[in-house]
């Protein structure tokens, strides 16, 4: 929060879509509901009438209690004095970012796949606040127990993603991490001018000595970081998977989502220039410590 890439007009969608959905349900207090946006198509996929983990992230990073506003309106009392803001608010915060990232325990759950689908598979959540969002993104990310990574990274992408992955894995070399590729993406690679090594497929193993095995990399740790992004088109399913759990029961970062890469390298880039400040994360209690009257846009006395 605010949105960072979602446009004016869907934005507008989610709005007017949020005011017909609560009058129409005659919703009075907490209400999750879930957008996907896509183009010029904006639609509502899920309505939740309750409170959601978003719930309390939402609170601290707009600076409104929201659990006490919902509780007055549903008995009926006043809420006109809690600066609550509207569907017509607009940036909100206006000097950070916030950004929540999941907590996952794919480590303990011997044998899982640590691929994400539409279901819930998080068991905790890290928010943090940046002046921007790639600052917010990496302190979030290095607050799960994310560990940047020094030097190697293996990159493995289903062919259909091959060249959104060649601006991010160009990223990634210009910052002077040596690349690792599954032969499909590394061909890719190379073909379009990206230095990498290629290696061996895990199921390969033996077979060809003349390159190492993205597999053996993994288990000695010769690689600091891992994507791995399937599709549903995806045919090496026995490889994605070996080395996406392999790269969890070693501690190494793992990437499985496109944009999550794009964003990954940009904060990266940044990061490596010497323009995020403030990745050392502090509790919420000490940057109120830390905060100025002048810095805080809620008055003393109400909630922030």
């Amino acid at each position: 929060l605010p949105p960072q890439d979602l446009t004016a007009y869907q934005m507008e969608r989610v709005r007017d879509a949020s005011r017909k959905i609560a009058k129409r349900l005659n919703i009075t207090g907490p209400v999750n509901i879930q957008f996907v946006a896509k183009g010029t198509d904006v639609m509502c996929i899920e309505c939740n009438v309750r409170a959601s983990r978003s719930f309390p992230f939402v609170s601290k990073t707009m600076g409104v209690d929201y659990i006490e506003a919902a509780t007055k309106a549903i008995v009926g009392y006043d809420t006109s004095d809690m600066n609550l803001p509207t569907l017509e608010t607009r940036n909100r915060p206006s000097n950070y970012v916030g950004v929540k990232a999941p907590m996952f325990s794919f480590t303990r759950l011997r044998g899982s796949d640590p691929i994400l689908g539409v279901e819930m598979a998080s068991t905790g959540e890290v928010a943090c606040f940046g002046a921007n969002k790639e600052e917010a993104f990496l302190k979030a990310l290095l607050s799960t127990g994310f560990k940047m990574p020094k030097k190697n990274i293996l990159l493995s992408v289903q062919s259909s993603l091959e060249n959104d992955m060649t601006h991010s894995a160009y990223q990634l070399h210009e910052l002077g991490y040596n690349l690792f590729a599954t032969k499909a993406t590394g061909e890719v690679l190379q073909k379009n001018g990206v230095p990498c090594t290629i290696v061996g497929y895990p199921t390969e193993k033996g077979q060809n000595t003349e390159i190492p095995n993205a597999l053996d990399m993994i288990r000695e740790k010769d690689i600091c970081m891992v994507v791995n992004v399937p599709t549903y088109e995806s045919k090496r399913l026995e490889d994605n998977f070996l080395m996406r759990r392999t790269a969890v029961d070693f501690g190494i970062p793992l990437l499985t989502n496109m944009n999550l890469v794009k964003v990954f390298a940009d904060a990266a880039s940044k990061h490596v220039k010497g323009e995020l400040v403030g990745l050392d994360a502090q509790t919420l209690f000490e940057h109120y410590q830390s905060e100025t009257d002048e810095d805080a846009w809620t008055t003393p006395d109400e909630f922030h």
